[in-house]
């Protein structure tokens, strides 16, 4: 057993099979581990390739460990062109060798957060909402009472405390 099957979440697995499924409009064979559906990267490519059409040219469908390989890594390139940030993304072997499975789903996860908040994105919400940017407008005067304020921030606080003069316990004896 991968020391990491304990972080598994067959819950989140589940849900990142679903939205693959609905995104791709193709079907996994579900009678699989959930690593061995998408271990030759040919669903998370073409899925991409719904969200963005064209921004992977080849797709390996047949050939050794090193051709399909490469279909996680384009799969990993697009997904990060396409806004998941770069510490939600997963190495190739974290997949292929099933060295990190809840990294392969926290990425999937991630891109359907990123797809959210593309205007033409219109398929199943998975995961919270990401948050929109919320401008502030004050007026000067409002500024202008903000620094007038007290800060109590630093209420209770003991400002130049230290530990100078106390004794805790039975002091060191030294004899000579």
């Amino acid at each position: 057993m991968p020391p990491t099957a304990a972080k598994r979440d067959p819950e989140a697995e589940t849900q990142a099979l679903d939205w693959i499924e609905t995104v791709s409009g193709e079907k996994v064979d579900r009678s699989l581990e959930f690593p061995d559906m998408i271990k030759d990267g040919i669903v998370l490519c073409r899925m991409m390739n719904k969200l963005t059409p064209g921004c992977i040219k080849k797709i390996d469908t047949k050939g050794g460990g090193f051709a399909l390989m490469q279909n996680i890594e384009r799969f990993n390139k697009a997904a990060e062109a396409y806004g998941v940030p770069i510490r939600e993304l997963f190495q190739t072997v974290d997949l292929w060798e099933r060295k990190n499975i809840p990294a392969v789903t926290l990425c999937i996860h991630a891109l359907a957060r990123i797809a959210q908040t593309k205007p033409d994105f219109t398929g199943p919400i998975l995961g919270p909402k990401m948050a929109e940017a919320q401008d502030f407008n004050f007026t000067p005067e409002q500024l202008a009472e903000a620094r007038n304020t007290v800060n109590t921030m630093q209420y209770g606080s003991n400002t130049g405390a230290s530990q100078a003069g106390m004794n805790i316990g039975k002091q060191r004896m030294i004899y000579d």
